[in-house]
């Protein structure tokens, strides 16, 4: 029989412990922080919208200026950006649809990975609404189902981001910063 020395079998014991914990240790740090409450953030610019909604789920219904409808589930993973002016929109509203159409510009060569979608009355000045038909498909809210994002200040507009599959993921009121608007665009479509 070999004997087994007893102080060579605790330090093997110990040593095989010590590399159990080394990677059990980041499970338990886990753990305990989720029991605890603790949830990671991204630090976004826009507002979550709670409860989530899912307008193709929904079938809220935009009829475009074309006669068609506005299509949630897109074919390809395109995002859309929906803009929700408020009552009389006018220069500063009209500012704001640049600012949010520049910022698609800004995403370079991604810029195709997502649609804008202006809802609502176009700007009264001519010049403005051709302006936005250079970028912006137009439609209106049949339902008024997305009245919940929609500013009351005249002369405003807010914006919706949805995702692919017509799931609305952040919601942005009157007086967003436009640039804030293109990080969180510039996080989600890559």
């Amino acid at each position: 029989m070999n004997a087994v020395d007893p102080v060579a079998l605790r330090k093997s014991r110990l040593k095989l412990l010590l590399v159990a914990s080394i990677f059990a240790a980041p499970f338990v740090l886990a753990m305990v922080l989720t029991l605890a409450g603790w949830q990671p953030t991204a630090k976004g610019n826009g507002l979550p919208v709670r409860p989530q909604r899912n307008f193709a789920q929904e079938q809220v219904p935009i009829h475009l200026a074309d006669g068609n409808t506005w299509a949630w589930r897109d074919s390809e993973p395109r995002l859309t950006l929906v803009a929700l002016p408020g009552p009389d929109c006018a220069a500063r509203c009209y500012g704001a649809l640049t600012a949010m159409a520049k910022a698609r510009v800004m995403l370079n060569r991604n810029q195709s990975r997502l649609r804008l979608l202006y809802v609502g009355t176009p700007p009264a000045d001519a010049r403005q609404r051709e302006g936005m038909a250079n970028y912006w498909k137009i439609g209106e809210d049949v339902g008024g189902k997305l009245a919940p994002w929609r500013p009351g200040e005249p002369d405003s507009v807010g914006a919706l981001l949805v995702e692919s599959d017509g799931t609305a993921l952040a919601s942005y009121p009157a007086g967003f910063d436009a640039s804030g608007l293109l990080q969180d665009m510039q996080k989600v479509i890559k």
